[in-house]
């Protein structure tokens, strides 16, 4: 699974993977339009929903959180 949102990342922004900071969208690397992209292909690829209300700074703010909090929301989607 981990994978599979990595190849999302890179194919998206590949500067995401590369990224050390805590806040992609105030550093200019991911943009509201890439947001939207980014939940859709995760929901699509991973089969899982996300709520809009989880689209949040802290589930976003770089690669490591992005990767924690899709396994965490498809490990809950899929246990349930």
């Amino acid at each position: 699974m981990e994978e599979t949102i990595i190849k999302i990342l890179k194919d998206m922004n590949s500067e995401i993977l590369s990224y050390k900071g805590d806040n992609l969208y105030r550093d200019g690397i991911l943009d509201s339009f890439q947001v939207i992209d980014l939940v859709a292909e995760l929901g699509e690829k991973l089969g899982i929903e996300i709520n809009p209300e989880l689209v949040v700074l802290e589930n976003f703010a770089n690669k490591d959180a992005i990767v924690r909090f899709a396994k965490k929301l498809a490990e809950e989607q899929n246990a349930g």
